[in-house]
């Protein structure tokens, strides 16, 4: 299993949990609250061959959110930062260029 977490500072945390959240709710496995969300990602979502599913865990306070992402492999784990990534910031898009300061677990 591979992890990893990132501190985004913003005080629209809640905000694009819930948008992010309801947004991939068509797709995937998703629960969520105002504070605290967890999206499943399958191992054959959209055509990708993972070995396994991912987990995308968000936790909302107000002045940052953070993201953590537990994959099955290595590339599955960069793969979905970039995803995460490009889905946060199209919501946070009023918001200067957001900063993700991903930390991999040892």
């Amino acid at each position: 299993m591979s992890s990893s977490s990132a501190r985004v500072p913003t005080a629209h945390g809640s905000r694009y949990l819930q948008q992010l959240c309801k947004h991939w709710s068509h797709n995937l496995a998703v629960e969520f609250d105002e504070n605290h969300g967890r999206v499943t990602f399958p191992r054959d979502v959209r055509g990708a061959d993972w070995p396994g599913d991912a987990v995308v865990t968000f936790d909302a306070s107000s002045d940052v959110l953070e993201i953590r992402i537990d994959a099955a492999a290595p590339a599955q784990l960069d793969g979905l930062k970039g995803v995460v990534e490009r889905h946060v910031d199209r919501f946070a898009f009023r918001e200067a260029a957001l900063s993700y300061d991903w930390r991999d677990a040892d």
